[in-house]
C-alpha cells in the first residue's frame, strides 16, 4: 500500500522541473570548482560543503514533495508567527558577518532566519489570498497582507539587509499584481511607494547604502571602493565572449579581481569562463523552471496550491534578475544570491525546499 503509494507520487513527479534544477546545482559546482583553482594553496572546502548541502537538499525536496501540501495551509499562521521570534532573536543574539547581524547559531549550526521567513511569507500570502479571493478586491484585505509582509520586512532592514527585505516586499507585490488587482490600487500603492523610499533616502538608509544606489548610478564615482565589485564584474562578463576563456582560465575569476566570487557574483564567472553559450544555457534552464512552474500552478487543484506556487516563482524570479542584474551594472550590488548556484547552505536549502513545495502540490493534484 504505502510503496504504491510512494511509486504513484513518483509517477506524477515533475522530472522535467527536476532535472532542471539539478542541471543548476552542476553548474553552480562547476562555477565553484573553478574559482577553488585559483586559491593558494587549493581549497575545495567551500564546493565539498556545497555539494553535500545539496545532497541534503535534494532528500529535503523529495520529503516535501511526498508530504502533502495542504497542511502548509494549516501550519501556515504558526510559521509566521516563528519567523517573526527568529528574526527579533536575530537581532538581540545573532552574529554579524560584513555590517549584517543575520546569522543564529543553534547547538554549532549557523543559518540565516531570513530564508526561513520567505517561506513562512510564502504559505502566509497563499492562505490570505486563497481565503479571500473574491473578495480581494476590497481595499481593506489589501492592507492586511501588506501590513503582515511589512513587519517581515521591517525587521529584516533593522539587519540590516536590504536584499532580502526587497526579495519579501517584491514577493507580496508580485503575488498581489497576479491576484487580478485593479489598476488604480497599484498606481495609489506606487504613490505610497515612492515617498516611502524618499523618506528612507533622507533618514533610515545607511551611508553604504546610499554608496551602493549612487555607485550603481555611476561605478565611475568609487572605481577602488564602493564601485569595484560592479566594474569588475562587469569586465568579466564582458571579456567571456562567445565561449568563453574556459574553465579555470579567467583571469577575472582566477586572479580574484572579482570579490564575493563564489556567491554574489558566481555569474560573471560563469558569464567569463563558459562565455555567451553558459549563460545561454543557464537562462535557458530558468526559462524552463519558470515554464513548469506556471504550468504547476495553473493544473493545481485549490487556490492555496496556485498562490503558493506563485509566491515560490516570485521569490525565485526576483533573485535571478536582481543578481543578474548586479553582476551586469544594470541594478545596485544588494548582496541577493543567484539560487542553485550560488555558495550558501541556507539558501541552498531553502531554494530546493520550495521546489518541493511546489513538487507536491504537482503529485497531489
Amino acid at each position: 500500500m504505502v510503496l504504491g503509494s510512494i511509486t504513484e507520487k513518483l509517477r506524477k513527479f515533475d522530472w522535467v522541473l527536476f532535472g532542471a534544477v539539478f542541471l543548476l546545482l552542476v553548474l553552480g559546482f562547476t562555477a565553484l570548482y573553478s574559482v577553488s583553482l585559483g586559491q593558494e594553496p587549493l581549497d575545495f572546502s567551500n564546493l565539498k560543503k556545497q555539494i553535500i548541502f545539496a545532497l541534503v537538499g535534494i532528500l529535503v525536496l523529495f520529503v516535501a514533495t511526498f508530504f502533502n501540501y495542504s497542511a502548509y495551509r494549516m501550519y501556515s499562521r504558526y510559521l509566521y508567527l516563528v519567523s517573526i521570534f527568529l528574526l527579533v532573536a536575530v537581532l538581540l543574539f545573532g552574529s554579524t558577518v560584513r555590517g549584517t547581524t543575520g546569522w543564529l547559531s543553534v547547538f554549532g549550526f549557523r543559518f540565516q532566519p531570513v530564508e526561513l521567513v520567505k517561506i513562512a511569507l510564502i504559505l502566509f500570502l497563499a492562505r490570505f489570498f486563497a481565503h479571500r479571493y473574491q473578495q480581494f478586491q476590497e481595499v481593506r484585505h489589501i492592507v492586511v497582507s501588506v501590513v503582515g509582509t511589512i513587519i517581515l520586512v521591517i525587521l529584516v532592514l533593522m539587519q540590516p539587509d536590504t536584499g532580502s527585505a526587497a526579495v519579501l516586499f517584491g514577493i507580496w507585490l508580485i503575488v498581489l499584481i497576479l491576484s487580478g488587482i485593479r489598476l488604480r490600487y497599484l498606481m495609489i500603492m506606487g504613490l505610497i511607494l515612492g515617498i516611502i523610499l524618499t523618506s528612507l533616502w533622507g533618514g533610515a538608509l545607511k551611508d553604504y547604502q546610499k554608496d551602493r544606489v549612487m555607485t550603481f548610478l555611476d561605478p565611475s564615482l568609487d572605481p577602488l571602493g564602493s564601485g569595484y565589485n560592479v566594474t569588475q564584474a562587469i569586465i568579466a562578463v564582458g571579456s567571456g565572449g562567445l565561449m568563453g576563456r574556459g574553465l579555470g582560465f579567467g583571469s577575472q575569476s582566477q586572479l580574484k579581481f572579482i570579490p564575493e566570487s563564489q556567491t554574489d557574483f558566481v555569474f560573471a564567472v560563469v558569464a567569463e569562463e563558459l562565455g555567451f553559450l553558459g549563460v545561454a544555457l543557464m537562462l535557458s534552464l530558468w526559462i524552463l523552471i519558470f515554464y513548469r512552474l506556471i504550468k504547476a500552478a495553473k493544473r493545481a487543484r485549490d487556490d492555496f496550491g496556485m498562490y503558493m506556487i506563485l509566491g515560490v516563482t516570485a521569490m525565485l524570479f526576483i533573485h535571478l534578475i536582481v543578481n543578474v542584474g548586479m553582476n551586469m551594472g544594470m541594478l545596485p550590488v544588494t548582496g541577493i544570491s543567484l539560487p542553485f548556484m550560488s555558495s550558501g547552505g541556507s539558501f541552498l536549502l531553502t531554494c530546493l525546499f520550495v521546489i518541493g513545495m511546489v513538487e507536491s502540490v504537482v503529485v497531489h493534484t
